[in-house]
């Protein structure tokens, strides 16, 4: 695994990323030896937020802790992406156990949420993100949604060929907003 180190407001000597690699290093077995992951440190008042996002096959894997020390937050992070690539695989073979046809060809562009920011009663969108929408059923939608760590995930449903949304709610479970023909 490569591994593409970032700083932001804060510099990170040659030790630090060895620290980091080392660290890393605990989950290359689970992704190809060609997988780069990019880490993005950055000191934010008195805490450090670490971001790792390792492209998985079509997929994003991606963590995100913000802690007082920094080798505690890269940990969390390590912990989160290794519990969601042994959940994803689990599901995969679980799929494959069940003679499900999984389409490799039809996987998602994640969604990024678009930040908000309210000022004296003005809307204005801070970031703009496009993505491709690909074909998927729920089932694979919210895995997607998961690996990413986000709320909402927005898809193509493959059975009604519609936009459809499936998003996590407070108690747990999932929903999927269909529109209406």
């Amino acid at each position: 695994m490569t591994y593409n180190i970032k700083g932001k407001n804060i510099t990170l000597g040659d030790k630090t990323k060895e620290k980091i690699e080392d660290k890393l290093n605990r989950i290359s077995k689970l992704f190809p030896q060609n997988a780069v992951a990019t880490v993005k440190i950055s000191a934010e008042k008195l805490d450090y937020k670490v971001e790792v996002t390792i492209p998985m096959s079509k997929r994003l894997v991606r963590g995100e802790s913000t802690q007082q020390d920094m080798i505690a937050a890269l940990d969390k992070v390590v912990d989160v992406i290794e519990r969601q690539v042994v959940s994803y695989k689990g599901r995969m073979r679980s799929k494959v156990r069940q003679n499900i046809a999984f389409k490799a060809e039809y996987e998602a562009i994640p969604v990024m949420e678009e930040n908000l920011v309210d000022e004296d009663l003005t809307i204005a969108i801070e970031k703009n993100k496009r993505f491709e929408l690909r074909p998927m059923d729920a089932e694979e939608a919210v895995m997607q949604m998961e690996l990413l760590g986000h709320s909402f995930f927005v898809f193509i449903n493959v059975d009604s060929d519609m936009i459809n949304v499936v998003y996590k709610r407070k108690n747990g479970t999932y929903g999927i907003i269909e529109p209406e023909n």
